[in-house]
């Protein structure tokens, strides 16, 4: 059995990982009364996108602008910048909120090794800022201050940049389009001129997209930079419009929307939020013809955006608990049954999702938040969202890579694993055997007849047991504290080189039987063996 790295835990951390990595075929009464899960049985429940887990680059972090401000050595809030860019500060939002950041550098090979290790995958480009933002479709310096009714500048430069990433990283672009003052006529209608030029141009530079929302989360349109009072009406009109423009400019990018967020679950419920346009009203007044569906998720807001209102917020004490990791299901809930009544048949994409609004909390960067992106994962590919993407991949206390050091935090960690062993058809596992215990199958990537099993044990002092009837090879996760931005796969500390060289992930081989998790970990059991029809 693999122990590298199992001498740096504490004494008793390390009796338990080596008792839960062992073989358990010790005859224990809890072991022996579990039915085991027979891998080559799981039934097809569907299949996902080959690109499912994938991310977002927010296109103020392309552009430069003010985005979330890091919190202060206390936590105890964000850090207060000078409003020296009141442009790009979302309508309504309190200017301390934000800190400019310059341009993110796509050029960076660090960042493209790590980026490209979680390929293939859906790059999505938009959020709020780009609302507002200005295409220059010149080669010109960028201007002091973006043009009358724009937010932001986007440069050609910038979005060549985005094209060439996408290629190197294998990730097709996602993204939306300016719907503020800057590209509306004298009446305040939406009109094409910004987008034409930008499609342009992108076909030009050898780039492509593949999937596009009209703009940024209508529900909140007005926050967003749509003008003051605008409404479901108004919203179908545009649509419509921006329907038919791009059915005809560029054919071959599906739309999907409406890209709403806030309803159906806590994050709608809280006091204190902005009142919204109901995803109803606005499919409405749009008529058919999506191409697909999308919503938007964030089970509540960060410490930034509750500022001091308990009720707004979210805590880490809660980080593991049912009510927390489930409400990514109540959601995907209430956008399905919309999906439905409206656009029947048509897929469902999640394309942007984080641990909290307003760029996460300071735990969002931890190993506990870990629970939550890989329930999230495994749930809602159970469920048929075609994908899911997270917010950020390098912006903000909820990005997958911090962003000044380029290092992976224990969710680029999760997701790397998830995308090694996870391929796109869903299996069903069964129940988990226990309450804070869940279970995901899926086929095993590139291993005809092969099944991957997620087990995620988010009980903080207990540990959980289930049974594989088949040998597998294993990948646990866990952390000295919950709260470690570093995590450690079957003891051993993961960290990549100064160029930004993974690790080679080994699993621990296991015999069939009885299989102890941990307290608080995640683990992957990799079973190539298995022999499952649905996975030839």
């Amino acid at each position: 059995m693999h122990t590298a790295g199992i001498e740096r835990t504490s004494l008793a951390a390390m009796f338990v990982v080596l008792f839960a990595l062992a073989p358990t075929d010790t005859g224990l009464a809890q072991s022996t009364s579990i039915k085991p899960l027979t891998p080559s049985n799981f039934s097809k429940l569907g299949t996902v996108d080959e690109r499912f887990q994938s991310y977002n680059v927010e296109m103020v972090e392309v552009t430069g602008g003010r985005f979330w401000a890091p919190y202060k050595q206390a936590d105890s809030g964000p850090a207060v910048a000078p409003d020296t860019h009141p442009a790009t500060t979302p309508s309504g939002m309190p200017p301390s909120l934000y800190r400019y950041r310059t341009p993110i550098d796509l050029t960076s090979p660090r960042l493209r090794k790590l980026a490209a290790a979680l390929g293939p995958a859906y790059i999505r480009v938009s959020g709020t800022w780009a609302n507002t933002t200005y295409f220059q479709d010149t080669d010109e310096a960028t201007p002091g201050a973006p043009p009358p009714g724009f937010g932001g500048v986007l440069t050609r430069a910038e979005w060549k940049n985005v094209i060439d990433f996408s290629k190197a990283v294998d990730a097709r672009i996602v993204t939306s389009f300016a719907i503020g003052a800057g590209v509306r006529d004298s009446n305040g209608v939406w009109t094409s001129e910004q987008a034409e030029k930008w499609l342009r141009f992108t076909s030009d530079a050898g780039g492509s997209i593949a999937l596009a929302e009209f703009f940024n989360e209508p529900t909140y349109a007005s926050m967003g930079g749509a003008p003051k009072g605008y409404d479901a009406v108004e919203y179908g009109r545009d649509f419509k419009l921006f329907s038919a423009f791009l059915r005809k400019f560029a054919p071959a990018i599906q739309i999907v929307g409406p890209g709403s967020v806030g309803e159906g679950g806590a994050l709608g419920q809280q006091t204190g939020m902005p009142k919204l346009i109901k995803s109803d009203d606005l499919l409405t007044a749009e008529g058919p013809g999506l191409d697909g569906f999308s919503y938007h998720f964030y089970g509540s807001v960060s410490q930034r955006c509750a500022m001091g209102n308990a009720a707004m917020g979210t805590t880490a004490e809660n980080a593991l608990s049912a009510d927390w990791l489930t409400r990514t299901e109540i959601e995907e809930e209430f956008y399905a049954a919309l999906r439905n009544r409206f656009e029947p048949g048509k897929t469902i994409w999640l394309t942007e999702t984080g641990e909290t609004a307003c760029g996460g909390n300071p735990w969002a960067s931890t190993f506990i938040d870990s629970f939550r992106y890989l329930h999230q994962l495994g749930s809602l590919a159970r469920l048929g969202v075609r994908a899911v993407m997270h917010n950020t991949l390098a912006a903000s206390d909820y990005g997958l890579i911090d962003e000044s050091t380029l290092n992976p935090r224990p969710n680029y960690w999760a997701a790397l694993l998830w995308s090694r062993l996870m391929g796109a058809t869903v299996l069903d596992a069964g129940p988990a055997s226990g309450s804070n215990q869940y279970l995901y199958a899926h086929c095993l990537k590139h291993h005809p007849g092969g099944v991957a099993v997620l087990a995620i044990n988010a009980d903080r002092t207990m540990p959980q047991t289930f049974s594989l009837a088949s040998p597998s090879h294993r990948f646990t996760l866990t952390a000295r504290d919950l709260l470690d931005n570093t995590v450690e796969l079957n003891g051993k500390e993961l960290s990549v080189g100064s160029t930004g060289d993974l690790p080679k992930l080994e699993g621990v081989s296991i015999q069939a039987g009885s299989v102890q998790l941990p307290p608080a970990s995640i683990s992957f059991f990799a079973i190539p063996g298995a022999g499952n029809a649905s996975c030839r």
